[in-house]
């Protein structure tokens, strides 16, 4: 369907203040929510949903409805996931009014988490209007977050993204107006690696990172190429709901924020090197505080998340290091777009560290980067260059990855 170019923030139609007349763009459907005119869900209904629209229909339907809902993008279900949405749907008791989100799977099994459509919506007051992208895999908790502040607060458009890369987003992002982006922060890599040229015309108003840890330089870079935007990170997991969020573009969170006693608002504290959280928009039946396994650091008054535990250590010649602090340094370097650092096994020394990269740079300015900035032993061995940053389906890069052998 052809586009016909809005300036950021022009409205098309009557607004008014019912969120339902807020507007869609989705796989050729344009329109309000109302006029998705969903059929009446089940009791208990699990969607597979093939494209956006399939999803979008099912949350408007959940609207007003007792029943469960259960969003998932069919590409995301294998063998394991689908024994857990067979668990859902047979001889369980039911949970009215709840949407049902799946956990990653990324510590072990997914897991079926319990939200509620107002423990989704956690903003306290209406925002600024805004036409948003949605990149998100359908029925993930980024995913339902955009899509109940719409459902919530009028203002709130959705506009999907046919796909991750700046040249399937980018057009349609110029083309219908948007003016606020929520992804994360490899997604934004991604686009930052692409030099596409219709970055320099696109100007959004809003850019809220979520999903991953974000480190300054992408912050620096994102207010250089994007001056007038409102930068964000959020912290938030599916079973915690959204628990840190932070305007000032600075990585991490004032380490003022640590063990506030106000009720209204998550806690937060760490203890031996870990970030615990006590959530206020959490799932159902989450304990009071929850260990995040995110390993947090303290970096000039500011609280760092750099990695998760058990997953972030290296072992090179019996010596410990992070691959974190490996990273952030590559990343530090203003032609390295994406890095991932892991350990790769070699001969006498069991193991050395290797990366790869999406870079600029060549392998020996990388290595003289690193030298000067890093002790030997952490300094990488090897490098693989990548054409591209490489994202999963929730737009996420998985940065740890197993030693891999020498040849």
């Amino acid at each position: 369907m052809p586009h016909r170019r809005v300036a950021p923030g022009e409205r098309r139609g009557r607004r008014s203040g019912d969120p339902l007349e807020n507007r869609i763009v989705c796989e050729g459907f344009r329109g309000t929510w109302w006029r998705l005119d969903p059929p009446p869900l089940e009791r208990r209904t699990v969607v597979l949903a093939d494209g956006q629209l399939d999803a979008l229909t099912a949350a408007r339907a959940h609207l007003g409805n007792p029943g469960e809902l259960l969003v998932v993008a069919r590409e995301r279900v294998d063998e394991t996931l689908y024994k857990e949405l067979r668990r859902f749907s047979e001889g369980r008791p039911a949970r009215p009014g709840r949407i049902w989100l799946t956990t990653s799977g990324s510590a072990g099994r997914p897991r079926l988490l319990a939200h509620t459509l107002s423990s989704l919506t956690t903003l306290a007051a209406p925002p600024a209007p805004h036409r948003w992208l949605l990149p998100y895999s359908p029925g993930t908790y980024a995913w339902w977050q955009l899509v109940a502040l719409s459902l919530a607060f009028p203002g709130q458009d959705l506009v999907t993204a046919p796909g991750p890369r700046p040249d399937q987003w980018l057009p349609v992002a110029l083309a219908e107006g948007v003016d606020a982006v929520s992804a994360t922060p490899s997604f934004w890599r991604l686009a930052l690696a692409s030099a596409d040229p219709g970055l320099a015309e696109f100007r959004p108003r809003q850019i809220t990172l979520g999903g991953e840890p974000v480190d300054q330089p992408l912050l620096d870079r994102l207010r250089g190429v994007f001056p007038s935007a409102r930068i964000t990170w959020i912290y938030a997991s599916t079973e915690a709901g959204a628990c840190v969020v932070v305007h000032d573009g600075k990585a991490g969170f004032p380490v003022e924020w640590l063990e506030r006693t106000d009720s209204t608002k998550p806690g937060l504290r760490v203890r031996d090197g870990q970030l615990y959280v006590r959530p206020v928009h959490g799932a159902d039946g989450v304990p009071e505080w929850i260990a995040t396994s995110d390993r947090a650091e303290f970096v000039g008054g500011r609280v760092v998340l750099s990695g998760r535990l058990g997953q972030d250590q290296l072992n090179v010649g019996g010596l410990r290091l992070s691959a974190g602090q490996v990273r952030d340094v590559l990343l530090a370097h203003p032609d390295v777009h994406w890095a991932r650092v892991f350990a790769r096994t070699a001969p006498f020394v069991g193991s050395v560290v290797a990366a790869e990269v999406v870079s600029d740079a060549s392998e020996g300015e990388l290595v003289s980067w690193c030298t000067n900035r890093l002790p030997g032993h952490a300094v990488p061995r090897f490098f693989t260059a990548l054409d591209t940053v490489p994202l999963t389906t929730t737009l996420k890069s998985h940065l740890n990855k197993a030693a891999r052998r020498n040849g």
